[in-house]
């Protein structure tokens, strides 16, 4: 292996340095990184350097017939909760749009994440989570646009005295909401699939949206040109939220998870979730949001909305 300048070996925690060109290409590299690394990036006139600092080698799943393989480990990038630095996460993008399941920031907890247009990266999201094909999933939204394109959007009133919601809502969005709309035909079956594949599905397809107020993860749903599929991260033995990406990429690394973008420690505090298919909307889950005065608090409010094989999966 050809040493760069200012590359330095001491043992087993070895620090490697890869380089990548701007481009839409992935990042490529002839040399072997059996481990997940994490990626402090600077600028050179021509392209920037990646560190790769070398812990410990997961084991990594194989999938039938996958868009995307990584043999070489966990990508693990640090990124400023700022955005100054959201360069950093051009590879994360790429990776994503080449079939890649992975971990990012939201305003509220970590989501795992994959495109919404890759099949295969939806079923190892729901592998990877353990979630069940009845389970209807969420997506995380760069802009009103998207929803208004995946989903039949929110109310807009008609006239005999009911508020117009999507009016209101504009208001607190971004905004640490999980909203539940009817999907529109531009969803994967998928995202909303009933029971197996070869089960009917729902009369109504609905779908959890959010439009996290976090700059990280704007970043990356800029650069991506569809929404993301989402699900939240609980540990598997405590069933408690997982707000350390350290943690996080220790625990699903080894189920197949590609990259984690890491965002700091974040707080155990999910999104509120709110039906949109009702009149007047209903609270299903009381959480980070407000309460907002069109909105009417469901008696039998859902502790755990994951569990609820109807209720789209909320971060």
């Amino acid at each position: 292996m050809q040493m760069l300048p200012g590359e330095k070996l001491c043992g087993r925690d070895a620090v490697v340095f890869l380089s990548f060109r701007h481009s839409s290409s992935l990042m490529s590299t002839s040399i072997s990184v059996p481990t997940h690394a994490t990626i402090g990036l600077s600028k050179t006139p021509n392209f920037p350097i990646v560190s790769m600092a070398a812990k410990r080698s997961p084991k990594r799943l194989k999938y039938t017939s996958p868009r995307f393989t990584q043999e070489d480990g966990l990508l693990y990038i640090e990124a400023d909760t700022s955005g100054s630095d959201s360069w950093k996460l051009e590879p994360v993008v790429n990776l994503l749009k080449e079939g890649a399941v992975g971990v990012i920031p939201t305003d509220t907890l970590y989501a795992i994440v994959c495109d919404l247009r890759s099949h295969s990266a939806i079923e190892r999201l729901r592998r990877i989570k353990k979630i069940e094909a009845s389970k209807p999933l969420s997506i995380l939204c760069h802009s009103l646009r998207d929803i208004d394109k995946y989903t039949i959007g929110f109310p807009r009133g008609d006239g005999q005295g009911h508020t117009n919601i999507f009016k209101a809502v504009k208001h607190w969005l971004p905004g640490p909401y999980t909203f539940i709309l009817i999907a529109s035909k531009e969803l994967p079956k998928q995202c909303i699939r009933f029971g197996t594949t070869a089960a009917k599905y729902a009369s109504r397809k609905n779908v959890g949206v959010r439009m996290p107020d976090d700059t990280i993860c704007q970043a990356v749903l800029e650069k991506m040109d569809a929404p993301l599929i989402c699900t939240s991260i609980k540990s598997p033995k405590e069933n408690e939220w997982m707000i350390d990406p350290v943690m996080i990429a220790d625990t699903y690394g080894p189920e197949g998870l590609d990259f984690v973008v890491d965002g700091g420690v974040r707080v155990a505090e999910p999104s509120t979730v709110v039906d949109m298919t009702k009149v007047p909307p209903r609270v299903i889950r009381e959480g980070k949001g407000p309460i907002l005065h069109w909105m009417e608090l469901q008696d039998d409010q859902k502790s755990d909305v994951e569990e609820d094989p109807i209720i789209p999966s909320a971060i």
